[in-house]
């Protein structure tokens, strides 16, 4: 009796038929962990750069700031988008708005987010060297999902960011 190894053809088709349902089921997935992946990191910059001034401005007892910056030097004007990239800075001569003049240290620069977008309620921000911000502040990361998947960090105005997938009020997040 001589039997030949192999598969028939209706074997190769439920296999193949398997493997594209699973793959079909699990790229979608995978795309939107890799967003929310993105996401995350660009959150936790954010989160990143303020922790990072508010404990210099109280280590310097001096102001810093943090403003949008397309070219990683200076601060752009109003109306700059935070995802092109943002910078921490000394601000030695407690402007407001915050500017980086030359003279001013540079602590840090962030590089832009071309995945998506970052909407904020303010222009720069500024911490005091008594741990204190002063205002309150909104920053929502959206990408292309839109609403369902943006992620805010919200600054008391002591200074303290948290992230949340609610507004401040509690109110769903907006993508402009």
């Amino acid at each position: 009796m001589d039997r030949r190894s192999g598969h028939t053809l209706p074997e190769l088709v439920f296999t193949m038929a398997i493997v594209v349902g699973l793959l079909g089921w699990g790229i979608p997935s995978f795309r939107d962990l890799r967003r929310d992946a993105a996401r995350t990191r660009e959150v936790n910059q954010m989160v990143h750069a303020i922790h990072l001034a508010r404990s210099e401005a109280i280590k310097r007892n001096g102001v810093v700031s943090l403003c949008p910056s397309a070219d990683g030097s200076t601060c752009g004007p109003g109306g700059t988008p935070w995802h092109g990239g943002w910078i921490v800075f000394v601000n030695s001569d407690r402007d407001s708005p915050a500017v980086r003049d030359d003279a001013e240290q540079l602590l840090r620069v962030f590089a832009p987010w071309p995945g998506g977008a970052v909407h904020a309620n303010r222009t720069t921000l500024s911490f005091r060297p008594f741990g204190q911000m002063g205002v309150t502040a909104t920053f929502t990361f959206c990408d292309e999902r839109g609403t369902r998947a943006a992620r805010a960090v919200i600054i008391s105005q002591t200074g303290r960011p948290r992230v949340s997938d609610r507004s401040a009020s509690n109110g769903p997040l907006t993508c402009i």
